[in-house]
């Protein structure tokens, strides 16, 4: 098998996320049951750490305590509906059963999202608790009977990434009038919060009335009993995928691997004809198996894998293939299938415990999509040790003069690949060092020696996973509003600015780029896009504590990776990264963490993977784009160098050896010619 270059974590596999409390809850579950007061509710909590039952235990509250008439449950497919069937929850402990009246869940039945609105009418009408039906579903209901009809009711949306603030997305449309209204509790459920697109998921004044329960992916991996690593990679292949697919497939480990769309340029336009040379590559096909629908494979050593085909457009083989997937009496039995071949399925909610690689090729539409399928390989099963995630991205072609669909994909997946890193890594609290006040926090270890007042100091929570930093001339934010932003929502700013094509391009392959550019103009210009509620002070905070929350994980991966074993050990490896990194600085301060590009250990794994042609077409493309300064940001420029002279006593000078100095000097000037010609209202 190839090498695939990837991101690599560790976790300590100390059981915490998978134990039960007295009332049958998990770290999770009960973390969300300790609010289950609040009339709007957000619930961010990885794939297999409990969303649906943690609903169960707060609507049941809401229903018997809160005075609540009924639930409605909203998921985004027929399928997810499975999710919050009836569940046995006084047998762990719990004060009440889970149970939905069969007629009541709407995912079981028959007909189309439209006609089922009359059943959401009866349910409304009637004395039953409980229904579960999907997102289309819901929007036709709220359209006919309007908001007033669910007042006194919980609404709980799952897979909630799937609203957004956007005046086309119905669901948001319908969630903010509800809110407006204030007669219904909202409990909102997603993996994922960030959308993957410009969109916000809730406009501002809307997300500050919910309260968050976040639990991290950290916190999720590891406390299980038995998956201790994950790898994230990805790699480039030339010619058609399947030729290539063997050299990072490995037939003996449970895998899903999703083919890609018809319409992207890794799909050759015949799916059919993809599954099947899939099948070819893996071995001798034997046949069909009667009882599930699986095709059964004979490899060259002699073993016969059984396959899920869920391509097949036959829809009573694929009724019988994924009824086969789903059989309770199967969730267990490791061997009830080896393989599962998708397309458009298998993402989200989709529940197999078993498998250790999700195997995706070209690149998907949206960050989003890369968690959900990443989240298909993070469950927790006996003797299953470790799982990776492989994104197969077909190389730029160096001949081809026009590679603009490749080079998107490229970023893109370089924006994963970032963004993962980010979301694997513990939280990050930062605090400003002031010699004379600062101390040690309780429950916080600071390594060897402990806590040093005269120097930056690094404590770890083992049992909270956080990091607790302190940084010289941090900015602390003011509001309750962007105090929750650098606690919860760091995540979500990151993902915004690895989105951000110019941003990409230009910490990737300008090769007289000052980081400041990135660090400063361009986050800082994302932020007050995000949050145009904020002062400038607490924009400036978010925009720190969301740098140095990147740039120090991409520093700690370096470091411990740079050890020279291949094999990953403790889960201190990122925790000791970080430290190293802090205690080899002379002070770690925000100029220090400013002029570091983050995008340079994303460069140095890109350059490995890819070949030295395809990267030069990729690097040239990116350099014909190149524009001088914009208004816009000549004028966030001159603003740095206004604060930059409240500071230092003197403007910046443009024969400066600083590049950032002299850079703020080019904007400052730029600004004054674009003033002169009118160019700002």
């Amino acid at each position: 098998m190839a090498s695939v270059q990837s991101v690599s974590v560790s976790y300590a596999q100390s059981g915490a996320s998978t134990k039960a409390n007295a009332l049958g809850m998990r770290a999770m579950q009960e973390r969300a049951y300790e609010k289950r007061g609040e009339q709007y509710l957000l619930i961010k909590s990885p794939p297999a750490s409990g969303k649906s039952r943690a609903l169960m235990f707060i609507a049941l509250d809401k229903l018997a305590n809160q005075g609540l008439r009924q639930a409605i449950i909203v998921v985004p497919e027929k399928s997810i509906g499975a999710s919050f069937a009836d569940e046995p929850l006084a047998k762990y402990g719990f004060w009440a059963d889970w149970t939905v009246t069969p007629k009541w869940n709407l995912c079981n039945a028959p007909g189309e999202d439209g006609g089922k609105v009359n059943s959401v009418g009866a349910f409304l009408e009637s004395d039953d608790k409980v229904l579960v039906c999907t997102h289309a579903t819901f929007r036709f209901a709220v359209e006919r009977f309007g908001v007033e009809a669910f007042d006194d009711r919980l609404i709980a949306v799952d897979e909630f990434h799937h609203v957004s603030a956007s005046p086309g997305n119905k669901l948001g449309l319908h969630l903010a009038d509800f809110i407006a209204r204030d007669k219904a509790h909202i409990v909102a459920m997603t993996g994922s919060y960030f959308r993957g697109d410009a969109e916000a998921v809730l406009s501002p004044g809307d997300e500050a009335k919910f309260d968050s329960v976040t639990y991290t992916y950290y916190e999720q991996l590891n406390g299980y009993e038995w998956l201790k690593r994950l790898d994230i990679g990805y790699f480039f292949y030339s010619g058609a995928y399947a030729d290539d697919i063997l050299a990072v497939l490995d037939p003996d480990e449970k895998t899903i691997i999703h083919i890609p769309s018809v319409n992207s340029r890794e799909s050759t336009k015949d799916k059919i004809k993809e599954v099947n040379h899939i099948l070819d590559a893996l071995g001798t096909w034997e046949g069909v198996d009667d009882a599930t629908g699986f095709q059964l494979v004979k490899t060259a050593a002699g073993r016969t894998l059984r396959i899920a085909d869920l391509v097949d457009d036959d829809a009573n083989k694929r009724a019988r293939v994924l009824a086969a997937l789903k059989d309770p009496a199967q969730k267990n039995n490791r061997d009830n299938v080896d393989m599962i071949i998708a397309l458009g399925m298998a993402k989200e909610g989709f529940d197999w415990i078993w498998c250790e690689h999700a195997l995706t090729v070209g690149y998907r539409a949206s960050l989003t999509e890369i968690v959900q399928i990443i989240g298909r390989a993070t469950r927790d099963a006996p003797g299953k040790t470790h799982a990776r995630f492989t994104n197969l991205i077909a190389e730029p072609d160096a001949s081809e003069s026009a590679v603009t669909e490749a080079v998107n994909d490229t970023l893109k997946a370089i924006a994963a690949s970032l963004l993962m890193e980010q979301v694997l890594a513990p939280r990050f609290e930062f605090k400003p060092k002031n010699p004379a006040t600062s101390t040690a926090t309780p429950g916080f270890d600071y390594g060897e020696g402990g806590y040093k007042a005269d120097q930056c100091n690094v404590g770890f929570h083992e049992e909270r996973g956080v990091f607790q930093i302190e940084i010289k001339g941090l900015t602390e934010p003011k509001s309750p509003e962007a105090n929750r932003i650098c606690r919860e929502d760091l995540n979500e700013v990151i993902a915004s600015f690895v989105q951000d094509k110019p941003t990409m391009e230009r910490g990737l392959f300008d090769e007289e780029l000052v980081p400041e550019e990135l660090t400063q103009l361009r986050m800082g210009k994302i932020i007050k896009d995000k949050y145009p509620e904020l002062d400038e002070q607490d924009q400036e905070a978010v925009r720190q504590h969301a740098i140095a929350a990147l740039n120090l994980t991409q520093q700690a991966t370096r470091i411990a990776a740079g050890d020279g074993s291949s094999e990953p050990g403790a889960n201190t490896a990122l925790i000791d990264g970080v430290r190293k990194f802090a205690m080899d600085v002379r002070e770690l301060d925000i100029d220090l963490i400013d002029r570091i590009n983050p995008f340079q250990e994303a460069y140095a794994i890109l350059a490995k993977t890819m070949s030295e042609e395809s990267l030069k077409q990729v690097a040239a493309a990116i350099a014909a784009k190149r524009t001088s300064l914009s208004p816009e940001e000549a004028k966030d420029l001159a603003q740095r160098a206004v604060r930059f002279k409240k500071e230092r006593g003197k403007l910046p000078a443009i024969s400066s050896t600083d590049a950032w100095e002299k850079r703020m000097a080019e904007g400052a000037a730029a600004f004054v010619r674009y003033k002169d010609e009118g160019r700002y209202d």
